[in-house]
């Protein structure tokens, strides 16, 4: 299966897998909201984010570049520049990324410490009751050792959940954003309607 897949992709000169995205212009490469910002501080079009996340998702651990072909391309600064974009906005997803991961963090450290908090207090409250209570102290009490545990686990399972994924994107934005994209010209690159790009790995796909 991972061969079939890879065989869906060229290879240069170095052995390395080629994602390759067709354009007619470099402005398709860019999201609309704001065209009147230079190129290093524009979005990339959405779909375009997706198609190279998927690919490189797709592709592993296997060492890949991305190959534009541009049927009007820019000059040799503004294929600088826009290479730059291009790694800071992956940049700028490991940043993005690395936050969530902060948050997720500060969520279970808090939800654990009110464990600890809910477990010391329910171990106080059972000594203070004793044996003999009634049924509204003896259900208290174990409710607060339920909730103590429900916020001990949730902690745990936040922790669990959420930490391997936030690695795997950010290893991924870091391998896309450290990619030195290479630009072609030529007749064949075509727009994809409002997509802007079309891929040769991704015509298979569909």
């Amino acid at each position: 299966m991972k061969k079939d897949v890879l065989n869906r992709y060229e290879r240069d000169s170095h052995g390395s897998i080629l994602i390759d995205v067709a354009a007619d212009k470099v402005e398709d490469l860019y999201s609309d909201f704001d065209k009147s910002a230079p190129y290093i501080r524009r979005d990339l079009d959405q779909d375009l984010v997706d198609y190279l996340i998927d690919c490189a998702r797709e592709l592993g651990n296997e060492p890949f570049t991305v190959s534009f072909t541009l049927a009007q391309p820019p000059d040799d600064t503004g294929l600088s520049r826009i290479r730059g974009s291009i790694n800071n906005f992956f940049l700028y997803l490991v940043e993005i990324e690395r936050q969530k991961v902060r948050q997720m963090l500060r969520r279970s450290l808090i939800l654990f410490c009110i464990g600890i908090a809910i477990l010391f207090i329910s171990v106080w409250v059972n000594r203070w009751l004793g044996s003999e209570r009634t049924v509204v102290a003896y259900v208290f009490s174990e409710g607060l050792i339920v909730a103590a545990w429900v916020s001990l686990w949730e902690s745990l399972a936040t922790f669990l959940i959420e930490w391997f994924p936030r690695l795997r994107n950010i290893n991924l934005y870091q391998r896309l954003a450290s990619v030195r994209p290479v630009f072609r010209s030529g007749p064949e690159a075509m727009t994809n309607g409002d997509m802007g790009f079309q891929s040769v790995a991704q015509a298979d796909r569909e």
